[in-house]
């Protein structure tokens, strides 16, 4: 689909900023003010322990700051995503960025100064006095912080040394994205095209077999160039992990990461082990894909290509708006009926324009409504963008409506759960109305792979990075030799019998930016078990299943995310969440076996 002019797209299908200020003349005035009124909060500095009216006012006064800061960058910063050409709004959202830089630098002393008070005093503030009750939550949360705060002068030196941290993703991100070169390759049509990151994923889903051979075999060939590099790079942050892991007195840099979520390292282990037990259902997916294909050996450039082509169907948006609201409709009328309201009311800049950003996103904005970001191409995969984009949407209005700011912002442990639900419910949707076995096949294709690459490979990934990090806990070198044949293990194991470990797939790693996140891929798979597991409880079940999800949604950040769960309805600490997945995955596949006739 071409760029549509700005001129010929209606008002109705573009963003309503005046939601956040009139103008940017009023949005100048709003900064202003609030780089006039941020030095005000240093007043209650050296005066938190004096008493609980001291501490409400601070707090109260911070927040104040913090949600007028946000809606100032809000505002700039998708003002400058319509037009990343305009030079007004990137000075504006520079400007913005600027001014929340110093409000966090003079909010700094609060947390350190409330963790002079004794715990006992504070929760007996927080239990008398009308006001603190909100805080509760997050003066727990300090507190539970408290064996892994050291002292001032050492936690200045940990800061000082923040930069220094950030070395080895930044090296990473360098080498990989501006300084790697890949070779020249060829397309379906015999055209030499440059490889590129983005051109790789699009060849390996190239209905040509041998496109896709070519691409990756220079692909990983560039990266077999820099291995010893790359190895040196991931081997220098895992042991900036373990480093601060063990400065802070935990007992793993596992243990470290999960720390802030308050998620148990059994969480982490249950995924893996889980997943593990069931890793036949995936052969199984290979075994299909291989008879499938037609081919007596399946590589790992096969594991891409779609079993079925592209639909001949187009969805305009005003038709797809419709399709995602009837799929919601097994959430009751209270979430249907804002879920319509939002996309009615321009919560969504729906069409790509010059200038304008690419991808899609949600930005939830405290006090105003959420903001959707969509390019939209007319095809399925724009329909399944906007219902996950709008699962976080409804995310963030819901809690955002029941929580004071202090708890309006929920952890990433949950973020793609709502998101995820609202996918698993249009999929349903869409195979209960599908036009002929092609399009049920697409449909069975798209989740299948949903599961191989959201599920199965974010889990090796996760299996990977913890035995990466036990490897240089033991006090042993991460190697190149080491970490390719830790990766092709687990690639083997995982993939199974029916498909090729190729020489070329134990470089993976060194493409992988997530390894850089400190144990975040696991939150991916448990992510999308979790919302699997609540669409078929919400399906299977009615009025109960759905008020346990819309609390779910309430509850922000005033909670810890394993426990907002289960009130949802789910244990991540069990196995029974990622059963019930895995049970989905296996009907998926027997339906698919049946129709491609395996």
């Amino acid at each position: 689909m071409t760029e549509t002019p700005v001129r010929e797209i209606p008002e109705a299908y573009t963003w309503r900023l005046e939601d956040i200020f009139e103008s940017d003349e009023a949005w100048e005035e709003a900064f202003v003010a609030l780089r006039r009124d941020i030095p005000q909060v240093a007043r209650f500095k050296g005066r938190l322990a004096e008493g609980p009216a001291a501490l409400l006012d601070c707090l109260s006064t911070r927040d104040e700051l913090w949600e007028r800061a946000l809606r100032v960058l809000a505002y700039a910063s998708l003002a400058r995503d319509l037009n990343t050409r305009e030079p007004r709004y990137q000075a504006m959202h520079d400007r913005a960025v600027g001014l929340y830089v110093q409000l966090r630098s003079e909010t700094a002393y609060i947390d350190p100064e409330i963790l002079q008070i004794a715990p006992e005093d504070l929760r007996s503030w927080v239990d008398r006095t009308p006001g603190l009750e909100t805080y509760r939550h997050a003066l727990e949360e300090l507190l539970r912080e408290r064996p892994h705060v050291l002292s001032s002068s050492e936690e200045q030196i940990l800061a000082m040394a923040g930069e220094i941290a950030h070395a080895p993703e930044e090296i990473f991100g360098m080498l990989n994205d501006a300084d790697l070169k890949f070779p020249t390759v060829r397309n379906e049509k015999g055209e030499p095209v440059e490889l590129t990151h983005a051109r790789f994923l699009r060849l390996m889903e190239s209905p040509d077999r041998e496109v896709r051979r070519e691409a990756f075999r220079a692909f990983y060939g560039t990266y077999a160039t820099v291995r010893h590099t790359m190895a040196a790079t991931l081997s220098a942050n895992v042991k900036k992990d373990v480093f601060f892991a063990r400065v802070r007195r935990f007992g793993s840099s596992l243990e470290a990461a999960l720390f802030p979520d308050n998620v148990p390292v059994a969480v982490y282990d249950n995924l893996i082990a889980t997943l593990r037990r069931h890793l036949p259902l995936l052969h199984r997916y290979m075994e299909l894909r291989k008879r499938v294909l037609g081919v007596s050996e399946l590589h790992m450039y096969d594991v891409y290509v779609p079993l079925v082509g592209e639909l001949d169907r187009r969805f305009p948006y005003d038709e797809a708006k419709a399709l995602v609201v009837e799929a919601c409709r097994p959430l009751g009328e209270t979430y249907v009926r804002e879920l319509a309201r939002g996309l009615a009311e321009r919560w969504v800049d729906v069409y790509e324009r010059p200038g304008k950003r690419a991808g899609a996103y949600m930005n939830g904005v405290y006090g105003v409504h959420p903001f959707v970001l969509t390019n939209w191409q007319e095809n399925l995969d724009s329909v399944f963008t906007l219902a996950h984009e709008m699962g976080h949407a409804m995310h963030s209005f819901f809690t955002q409506r029941a929580q004071a700011f202090v708890n309006a912002h929920y952890s990433t442990f949950v973020a793609e759960v709502a998101s995820t639900t609202n996918e698993a419910l249009l999929l349903n949707h869409l195979l209960e109305k599908a036009q002929g076995e092609r399009e049920r096949l697409y449909l069975l294709n798209h989740h299948l792979e949903g599961f191989r690459t959201t599920v199965f490979r974010q889990a090796m990934f996760a299996e990977f990075e913890r035995r990466i990090h036990e490897i240089v806990e033991q006090g042993e070198a991460l190697t190149a030799d080491r970490l390719d044949e830790l990766y092709r293990e687990l690639n083997a194991a995982y993939y199974g019998p029916a498909v090729v470990t190729d020489e070329e797939i134990a470089r993976e790693w060194m493409r992988i930016p997530h390894f850089y996140y400190n144990f975040y891929v696991y939150k991916y798979a448990t992510g999308f078990c979790a919302a699997t597991a609540l669409a078929r409880g919400i399906l299977e079940g009615g009025a109960e299943e759905r008020e346990r999800y819309l609390r779910f949604l309430s509850l922000g950040g005033s909670m810890h995310p394993i426990d907002q769960l289960r009130v949802a309805g789910v244990d991540m600490a069990a196995p029974q969440p990622i059963e019930e997945a895995m049970a989905v995955f296996a009907a998926a596949l027997e339906e698919a076996e049946r129709l491609f006739g395996a």
